[in-house]
């Protein structure tokens, strides 16, 4: 499932279907072919429709194992899949059986690693593989990877064949598999109650459109699952301010916009949006003073003044204040940014400006729209007025 520079309960997950997957690839076992999309045990559930029409769209297989539903998909769907997996055996198994079909691409590596490096996709789907995975490291992944009106749908363990429910905690608990034809082995597993896989998906700007329940068919086992029919909205999201006064300077904020081959900075509040390195003026600092500072204490990065293009400033009314927010854009800078002792925002990542994530916090979004008017981002109006002498709409930094 994942591989190589995880937490410990994805590690020993990794093992033990790295151990299967070599397990079968000895004994030359021959994955079967699929007549039908099944979700659950017994092929309970639906099939492939929840995915919607799947001709000519991208498709992402996370958790594979032996690609027997990616190639259902591809012969019968007409879909362009790409079918990812940590195990080399089951990867070998793969491809051996599956190697060859028109539409499947095979891909041996962690799943998250995959995300974060894939062209975005239309669809994402995982039978059962998402609670093998820490849902805090793939959730963020997995949301920049999926195309705006994307689907995801995916199903994980709600109930054990013992009876055991579901946890109220994000947190992982060892678990019994039981492995054909290789005997039993102890696993870590995220099994969460659908109430806070479906906060956990919101939080990271998904949208749940349904929870099917699927029971295992054999009497006197208790194992159920759930399957997720989830989608990303076409549109990035932003969230408000909060609804306290501010004091009087802190009325006056800049947003750095760092944009260059990597992509667009954003760094994570510890409130949960996503925003552009920058903060309040201090008393007696320059706009391109603040800029710098911010950028220093947030990131690490160091700039130049000089470096340093005032867009404009954006007006608008929180609380019956009247906000100011000045839009900058940085042309070069030096270091890599990291997260700073003491500070709210971090977890610095670098986007694509067609994957930006959901939860902008609302100044970040309208600064980036004053600067890009296309991008598909919501939030409140604000009174934009450009400064003359740095009408730089279609510049774009190093």
């Amino acid at each position: 499932m994942a591989d190589g520079g995880l937490g410990d309960a994805e590690a020993v997950n990794a093992g033990a279907w790295q151990a299967y997957g070599a397990h079968h690839l000895r004994r030359g076992t021959v994955p079967p072919d699929a007549d039908r999309f099944a979700w659950g045990p017994g092929s309970a559930g639906p099939g492939a429709e929840v995915l919607g029409d799947l001709t000519g769209r991208r498709v992402l297989d996370l958790g594979c194992g032996t690609a027997w539903h990616a190639a259902h998909l591809a012969r019968t769907h007409g879909a362009s899949v790409d079918a990812v997996d940590a195990s080399p055996g089951q990867y070998e198994r793969a491809r051996a059986r599956y190697g060859a079909t028109p539409g499947l691409r095979l891909v041996l590596g962690d799943a998250v690693a995959h995300l974060r490096t894939a062209e975005p996709y239309d669809v994402v789907y995982s039978v059962n593989s998402v609670p093998y995975l820490d849902p805090r490291r793939l959730l963020p992944a997995l949301t920049a990877s999926l195309a705006p009106g994307g689907t995801l749908c995916f199903t994980v363990l709600h109930t054990n064949s013992e009876g055991d429910g579901p946890s109220c905690e994000v947190a992982s608990r060892p678990e019994t598999q039981v492995l054909a034809g290789a005997g039993t082995t102890t696993v870590r597993m995220w099994v969460l109650t659908p109430e806070l896989w479906a906060e956990l998906l919101a939080e990271h700007g998904l949208c749940v459109e349904g929870v099917d329940v699927l029971d295992a068919p054999e009497d006197g086992n208790h194992a159920s699952y759930r399957l997720f029919r989830v989608r990303r909205p076409a549109r990035v999201s932003s969230r408000p301010r909060v609804d306290l006064p501010p004091v009087a300077h802190a009325a006056l904020g800049v947003g750095a916009i760092l944009h260059g081959p990597r992509g667009l900075l954003l760094g994570r509040h510890r409130r949960g949006t996503w925003e552009l390195p920058g903060g309040t003026v201090e008393p007696g600092e320059s706009l391109v003073g603040t800029v710098v500072r911010e950028l220093r204490e947030e990131t690490g990065l160091d700039a130049r003044p000089a470096d340093v293009r005032l867009l404009g400033t954006l007006l608008d009314d929180v609380g019956g204040v009247v906000r100011m927010t000045v839009a900058a854009l940085v042309a070069d800078w030096r270091g890599e940014p990291a997260d700073q002792p003491g500070e709210r925002v971090g977890d610095w990542r670098w986007f694509a400006l067609d994957r930006l994530p959901p939860g902008l916090f609302v100044c970040s979004a309208q600064a980036l729209t004053a600067w890009r008017p296309d991008l598909p981002v919501d939030h409140t109006p604000a009174r934009f007025t450009p400064y003359a002498q740095a009408d730089h709409a279609g510049w774009t930094g190093p």
